[in-house]
């Protein structure tokens, strides 16, 4: 019995490219990172990395695929975040109840302190639904304690979907095995 070719494959996201296949502004797009086959055969990005996230990226051949994968709600996504202000007790429960921006309501399903230095801090964060820049916009719309200033998200990695933990360098890929991926379109 002859293994099914992979489906799907993950990218490590660096921060400044662009998750489309040609960019207007001639940026870098997450393509030059891939094989030239993936362009050709149509590999096509499962979600989205604003241009100054980085992290885990998922790719599929399929339509379906795709589907499955971006429908809100179905797979929680993890990010390690690194936001400039104290972020306090108050501030995780504001964003785990949610909170309301000029975009909608922006709520995180967990927020875990991780530390900090300085004026900054560190968080993991996790969503089940994600709109576009919904992290920032979460964060963005608490104040800083201290100066009374929105928090600002400096730095945000997307580490997980679903059970599927980023595993390859930055600027690199690979393949899911038939395994993760039956984990994550179960």
């Amino acid at each position: 019995m002859t293994e099914a070719p992979a489906s799907l494959l993950m990218l490590n996201k660096p921060k400044g490219c662009v998750v489309t296949r040609s960019d207007e502004k001639g940026r870098k797009t997450v393509y030059a990172l891939l094989p030239e086959w993936a362009l050709a055969e149509g590999w096509v990005p499962a979600g989205r990395l604003d241009l100054d996230s980085k992290g885990l990226l998922l790719f599929s051949k399929g339509g379906h695929d795709v589907d499955a994968l971006t429908r809100p709600g179905r797979l929680a996504k993890t990010y390690e975040v690194w936001v400039r202000g104290k972020v306090t007790e108050e501030h995780i429960s504001k964003a785990l109840k949610g909170v309301q921006t000029p975009e909608g309501l922006c709520r995180a399903q967990s927020v875990e302190l991780l530390g900090g230095a300085g004026h900054k801090t560190r968080l993991r964060v996790t969503l089940v639904e994600g709109k576009n820049r919904h992290i920032r916009r979460l964060f963005g719309a608490l104040k800083d304690p201290k100066f009374g200033t929105p928090l600002k998200v400096l730095e945000l990695k997307r580490v997980s979907i679903g059970a599927l933990a980023l595993d390859v360098p930055s600027g690199k890929w690979r393949f899911l095995t038939p395994e993760e991926t039956s984990r994550l379109l179960a």
